[in-house]
């Protein structure tokens, strides 16, 4: 086992494994041990081996859960790893989250994880992962779910480098509609971002992992969590990092336009040296415009991203619906309805006062028109503009 997860995480290739298990076959190597010609051939290191043999206890335990049997791990965080698993009973594959050991004993750990069960449990929608069961086995806690084929929009990225606008609109509108669900069931995700979108291999969006959901009327757990960022720092919104307590559909907003900003860029919005950095940037530092990073990228999906991105909730979108009436537009070519970036009208007064003035001068200078010819000229030219002014903002 610890061999076959060398392979796969891609620390050796399998001919390198395959020749410690014949060197170990020599009169010489017969008595050295397999993680010893490992290391002495600097294939891997200790610690390396350290947190396969953790990987490795954990997916013993994975087999010991009844109805499922452990294929393969597909990934581990901070919080959890997953597996993908096939439920004997009708013969499917599924994905089991599973808590770790060292968070077991801790009833807070233990009841957000479960909170994360059963908020999926009431949500039905096609862009969003489902939930199957949620139980335990001894000390060992396990959500199960539906398993999604596919790439998350992080690894399209990082294959990518970006993604086409077209491309990051349509995810953006998918995970939209996901959003409108979970919203009108009454709760916000607040860890919206690229690594918790999986695209299918039809090209559907797919919304994951809801450890940080939260119902928006629990008043009790939102004063709990005062003052307390949640969140993933390259995607939070700004009143998510000041912990406030009347979080809403714009925090999910906001994270998603951070995620469609990472999409059409390549790049994260603000950065930072760590994570207290990064936070205080989406608090006060000026969103750089997408369009200014990426030649040829429309102004009207700038703008969605921009409105999305506001710092003050109430500048945003307020619903999920909104916004997915801009993308359908923004996806068909036509004006927006909500977002439309703003007209300065005091460098456009500035810029007629000069143009007069230099009207005026060279008139006068060359004597061709008489003085009120010239007046009524610029005058004329202010009216058109005021009244093209007027247009854009209506």
């Amino acid at each position: 086992m610890l061999g076959k997860l060398i392979v796969d995480r891609g620390l050796a290739t399998q001919a390198e494994v395959d020749a410690v298990f014949a060197a170990m076959r020599t009169p010489a190597g017969a008595a050295r041990a397999f993680t010893d010609i490992l290391i002495e051939g600097q294939i891997v290191t200790r610690r390396q081996l350290a947190r396969l043999r953790s990987e490795a206890e954990s997916d013993r335990s994975v087999l010991r859960i009844p109805g499922y049997q452990m294929v393969r791990r597909l990934g581990a965080g901070a919080m959890a790893a997953v597996y993908l698993a096939r439920q004997t009973s009708l013969d499917r594959l599924v994905a089991i989250k599973i808590l770790p050991r060292r968070y077991s004993s801790d009833p807070t750990f233990v009841e957000r994880f479960y909170k994360e069960g059963r908020a999926a449990a009431k949500l039905s929608d096609p862009n969003i992962v489902g939930a199957l069961d949620v139980g335990s086995v001894g000390e060992q806690h396990y959500f199960v779910m539906e398993y999604v084929d596919g790439e998350t929009v992080h690894d399209l990225i990082t294959k990518s480098k970006r993604l086409s606008e077209r491309d990051a609109l349509t995810i953006t509108r998918q995970i939209a509609s996901a959003l409108k669900h979970a919203h009108a069931k009454g709760f916000i995700h607040r860890d919206i971002k690229p690594k918790n979108i999986i695209m299918t291999k039809s090209g559907s969006a797919k919304l994951a992992d809801l450890g940080l959901a939260r119902a928006i009327d629990d008043k009790k757990a939102a004063e709990a969590e005062r003052h307390k960022a949640f969140g993933t720092p390259y995607y939070i919104s700004p009143e998510q990092v000041r912990g406030a307590v009347d979080l809403g559909p714009p925090a999910d907003i906001y994270g998603l336009g951070a995620t469609l900003y990472h999409m059409l860029t390549g790049r994260v919005p603000f950065k930072g040296n760590g994570p207290s950095e990064v936070m205080r940037a989406h608090l006060s530092e000026e969103l750089v415009p997408p369009d200014q990073l990426v030649g040829g990228l429309s102004q009207h999906t700038a703008e969605i991203v921009e409105l999305m991105m506001r710092k003050r909730p109430a500048e945003r979108y307020q619903s999920a619906v909104e916004l997915m009436e801009d993308l359908d537009l923004a996806l068909a070519g036509q004006p927006l309805r909500y977002a439309t970036r703003a007209v300065d009208l005091a460098d456009i007064a500035s810029d007629v006062e000069s143009q007069a003035q230099t009207t005026i001068q060279a008139a006068a200078t060359s004597g061709r028109l008489p003085q009120w010819a010239v007046l009524l000229i610029v005058v004329l030219s202010v009216v058109c503009l005021a009244l093209l002014v007027l247009i854009i903002l209506k």
